[in-house]
This record gives C-alpha cells, sequence and structure tokens, in this order.
C-alpha cells in the first residue's frame, strides 16, 4: 500500500483508510457510482426533507435543514464531484456527517448498505488524478457476492476534505 495510506493519529480522526486494517464503510449511490465515507463518521441517515436555501452560499451548499431543533447545513455530494444537478428521488438520503466540532448533511442518491473491506480489498490513490483526488481516500474492491446490492468498485471518500471544501475553505 501507499504512503498515503498509512494512518496517522489526526487522519485515523478523520476517516483515512490505514493499509492494516478493516474498514467498514457506508455505500451509497451518486450518478450511477458507489461511492462510501467511513462508517464512523456516519452518524444518522435522513429521508429527504425539504430544505431552505441560503443566499450567497458556497458552491455545493444546498442550504439548512433543522435536525431535532438544530440547525444543519446540507451540501450537494453531486456538486461537489462535479455530477450534473438532479432532483431528489424518493431514494435521495441526507447522511449526517460527524467531523467532530460540526455535523453536516451530505445529500446522496441513494444509500446502499455496510460494507466491510479487508486490508487487501483497499488501493491506494495513486490510481486517482485529476481535481477530485483531493477527495478521495482510495478505492474499495469489495469480494463480489455480499451484502443486498454487491458492489465491484467503491469510490473512498474523505468526508474532512468534501466538507472542508463546502465551507470554502
Amino acid at each position: 500500500m501507499t504512503d498515503e495510506l498509512l494512518a496517522s493519529d489526526e487522519a485515523s480522526s478523520t476517516g483515512s483508510f490505514a493499509a492494516e486494517q478493516t474498514h467498514d464503510v457506508l455505500a451509497f449511490i451518486i450518478a450511477d457510482e458507489a461511492y462510501s465515507f467511513p462508517l464512523e463518521s456516519i452518524r444518522e441517515i435522513l429521508k429527504h426533507k425539504p430544505i431552505t436555501p441560503v443566499p450567497r452560499a458556497p458552491q455545493g451548499v444546498l442550504g439548512i435543514l433543522s435536525v431535532r431543533g438544530t440547525v444543519t447545513t446540507i451540501v450537494d455530494l453531486r456538486a461537489m464531484l462535479r455530477v450534473h444537478a438532479q432532483p431528489a428521488t424518493r431514494h435521495s438520503r441526507v447522511l449526517l456527517v460527524d467531523q467532530g466540532d460540526e455535523i453536516i448533511g451530505v445529500l446522496v442518491d441513494r444509500v446502499l448498505q455496510v460494507v466491510r473491506l479487508a486490508p487487501d480489498e483497499v488501493e491506494g490513490t495513486a490510481m486517482v488524478s485529476g481535481d477530485l483526488s483531493d477527495y478521495v481516500a482510495g478505492i474499495g474492491r469489495p469480494r463480489s457476492g455480499r451484502g443486498r446490492e454487491a458492489v465491484d468498485l467503491l469510490i473512498l471518500l474523505d468526508p474532512t476534505a468534501i466538507l472542508r471544501r463546502s465551507h470554502g475553505a
């Protein structure tokens, strides 16, 4: 595995993928592609609800949503990944992603399942290039036949990098 996959104390708390560990990830769909976030970063999965737009919000921020009395920023992962816009469907979900000091909502097309990746099923980021490579923590190649909806390839996203970008940093 590459050096990018070796986790430091800080990196492991932000959802990076260490080469020697098994990883549980939440798999979801954006525009017919399978992506995932580290399971430990997911606080809750919500059905899509009306989102209140915020004027002059950074690109990729859809607006805000009240979750049990707490105002939560909702980002459009499609916009962050530069995928064409599409209206939410009955399968759309908001993932509440815990970033330590803040919970951010991430709109996805459909949630698949939790996938457990063995160390030999995770590849480094060297095979990913382009302007989105900063968001990618690795590539998962789960062994086929596991779970309700088996996937052959998962793009392992770094929620910290995506959410930092959504705040205009």
